[in-house]
C-alpha cells in the first residue's frame, strides 16, 4: 500500500486462538506531520514487536519510540497511526478481527 507507506504479508489467517491473525509489515512512511487525519481508530486491541529498524507509534496524543526488540500493546480505540523512523522498519503484528479488517483490508 504505498500511499500508506506499508507492504503486509499474511503469515497466518484468523483460524489460531480467539481467531487472532499473524502478519509481517515493513513500514516505509517516515516519521513526523502526522496530523488528526492520520489517526485511525477501530474496535480491539492491537500487538507488535519490531524485527528491525525502530517504529513510531502514534497513540493519542502520545508519541512511542519502539526499537528493534521491543514491543507494544494497545487499544485501538485510542487513535493511533505507526511510522518508521530513519529508514524502513520491520514487524511482526498479532491482530484481532477488527483489527485484520481495518489493517489488511480482509
Amino acid at each position: 500500500d504505498e500511499r500508506r507507506g506499508l507492504t503486509t504479508w499474511l503469515l497466518s489467517k484468523d483460524d489460531g486462538p480467539q481467531g487472532l491473525t499473524v502478519g509481517k509489515m515493513r513500514i516505509t512512511e517516515q516519521a513526523g506531520g502526522v496530523g488528526p487525519d492520520d489517526l485511525g481508530v477501530h474496535p480491539g486491541r492491537d500487538w507488535f514487536t519490531v524485527l528491525s529498524g525502530t517504529v513510531v507509534l502514534y497513540l493519542g496524543e502520545r508519541v512511542i519510540r519502539v526499537e528493534t526488540g521491543q514491543a507494544a500493546s494497545f487499544s485501538t480505540m485510542t487513535p493511533h497511526t505507526l511510522r518508521s523512523d530513519r529508514g524502513p522498519a520491520e514487524i511482526l503484528i498479532i491482530l484481532d478481527h477488527n483489527g485484520e479488517r481495518s489493517h489488511l483490508g480482509t
